[in-house]
């Protein structure tokens, strides 16, 4: 077991395993189904990518958010930001070149070829690859540099980063190109480490133009560019707050230029990116809404616009607390834990929040492996892929979902254990100084842990082997939901307690 650490942990060909083993299990799960796979007349989120793929291909541009003969917004009509329509557009050029068929209106419809099944694999392993990968590795080599923290940490970090199962099972098993977008969020805060603002800001308008969704991380981003701004003179502050708003400005205008020739052309693409009517969550998230439906029935107790309002009070009320933190103390630790804090509020308590959105304060946490105990952000990260098993086994994932999650807890016992040890850091966050209650407490963390894991999994067993009653049909998707949910609250008040600490090391740090 020590041979293999050394030979996963350190020397010059880590790296290089790190790549080649996490390709490899990325095209083993792309092996396996799809979402959508063989069920017409909708399919899935892999019809809707190809789709896309032929509507940009084939439609003036102007056309492709509008409904029309050729274009059915009923039929998986473009609802992302158009860096993804750009995105889909080129998928779609390429595809023209290889097999006409696959984009040719509007007999193309449910296309599921082994040929082009290769094909859109391909194309999302390729983002991994010249998008997502490059982002992990710069980053922490940015990290290692400037914090002056041994290569073992940083050699980890990638190396758990690189295997999360959530990011694997949805982009190349359920199909999509979350990394994309989150890989343009790593670059932005690799740019932030770097004192490159103006470069990060371009990167992170280019990530919220590529998945709406990033706004869950708009909040900090914004507070931690405004404290670094507050720290200067007024003159030197304003002159940085017009710097960065013109960037973002000018950014967002080259990429909805084809969009503003008319207010409705806009109004058009900014009513698919929010549709209001929509609903407050899709199927059984893991959000503090869904969870507390049986008992609480906010859909019947409120009107749409009402709970929208709601929505949005409660998800900015619970995201001032880390915001104005950082906002008071703009160091590039609070910025990181910031961005898990308000990302998971925004998952828990926002409207029309789906359960491939845990990604973004996952994919958060992941970069926070050099700044608090790895036994926690490794336990986070396997309930997040945990929480989305009911839309993975709905696709015929399961054996995928437990292949990759005990691929990833091997990594992270071997990387960082899951002893006593490895947590006492937070019984020190938390302001526990008498010591039989700091035993106390490490020893109930440990057998949550690992109760934690053997319920999750016991629970995608039964789902898999038992047919629900008839009177409760979504009884374990309901389970499990409401399992996460707890779980994630739990965490995000770990995840406080963590930003609220040593704020004097957070002053003479950075």
């Amino acid at each position: 077991m020590k041979r293999l650490q050394v030979l996963l942990m350190q020397g010059t060909g880590a790296v290089f395993i790190h790549l080649i083993g996490s390709i490899l299990v990325r095209w083993c799960v792309g092996l396996g189904p799809y979402s959508g796979k063989g069920t017409p007349p909708m399919f899935g989120d892999y019809e809707a990518q190809r789709h896309w793929q032929e509507i940009t291909l084939n439609l003036p541009v102007q056309e492709w958010y509008t409904n029309s003969s050729m274009n059915d917004m009923l039929y998986w009509g473009l609802d992302y930001p158009p860096l993804t329509a750009y995105h889909s557009w080129l998928c779609g050029f390429i595809a023209f070149y290889i097999e006409p068929d696959w984009v040719k209106l509007p007999t193309s419809r449910g296309t599921e070829s082994s040929q082009h099944k290769l094909f859109m694999r391909s194309t999302v392993l390729l983002v991994d690859i010249l998008m997502f990968f490059p982002a992990v590795f710069v980053l922490r080599l940015a990290q290692m540099r400037n914090n002056g923290k041994g290569n073992f940490l940083y050699t980890t970090s990638t190396l758990l980063t690189l295997f999360y199962p959530g990011l694997i099972l949805i982009d190349h098993g359920h199909f999509q190109y979350n990394n994309f977008s989150l890989g343009l969020m790593i670059w932005s805060i690799t740019a932030f480490r770097c004192e490159r603002n103006l470069l990060g800001s371009v990167a992170f308008s280019l990530a919220l133009n590529y998945k709406q969704m990033e706004l869950y991380h708009a909040l900090p981003v914004f507070f931690y560019l405004l404290g670094k701004s507050m720290k200067n003179s007024w003159s030197t502050c304003l002159k940085k707050i017009v710097e960065l708003g013109l960037t973002v400005l000018i950014s967002f205008a080259i990429l909805w230029a084809p969009f503003l020739s008319d207010v409705e052309s806009a109004s058009t693409v900014f009513q698919r990116l929010f549709p209001l009517n929509r609903g407050l969550y899709e199927d059984k998230v893991a959000s503090f809404w869904c969870s507390v439906a049986p008992i609480l029935k906010i859909k019947e107790m409120f009107e749409q616009q009402a709970i929208v309002r709601l929505c949005a009070l409660t998800t900015l009320f619970f995201s001032l607390p880390s915001s104005l933190h950082l906002l008071c103390n703009p160091s590039f630790r609070n910025f990181k834990l910031s961005l898990v804090n308000v990302s998971l509020i925004f998952f828990l308590f926002s409207y029309q929040v789906h359960e491939k959105s845990i990604l973004i304060p996952a994919v958060s946490a992941c970069l926070l492996y050099d700044e608090i105990p790895g036994f926690f952000i490794s336990w986070f990260l396997y309930l997040t892929s945990f929480s989305m098993s009911p839309l993975l086994m709905k696709d015929g994932l399961t054996l995928q979902l437990f292949a990759t999650s005990m691929i990833f807890l091997v990594l992270s016992y071997m990387c960082h254990g899951f002893s006593i040890k490895s947590i006492m850091m937070v019984s020190r966050n938390i302001g526990l100084t008498n010591k039989f209650m700091k035993r106390v407490f490490d020893n109930l963390v440990i057998k949550v842990f690992w109760l934690s894991v053997i319920c999750s999994a016991a629970l995608v067993v039964l789902m898999n082997v038992l047919k629900p009653p008839g009177r409760y049909p979504d009884i374990f998707p309901v389970m499990i939901s409401t399992l996460s949910c707890t779980s994630f609250l739990l965490f995000l008040g770990v995840f406080h307690c963590f930003q609220f600490g040593n704020v004097d090391e957070d002053k003479k740090t950075n």
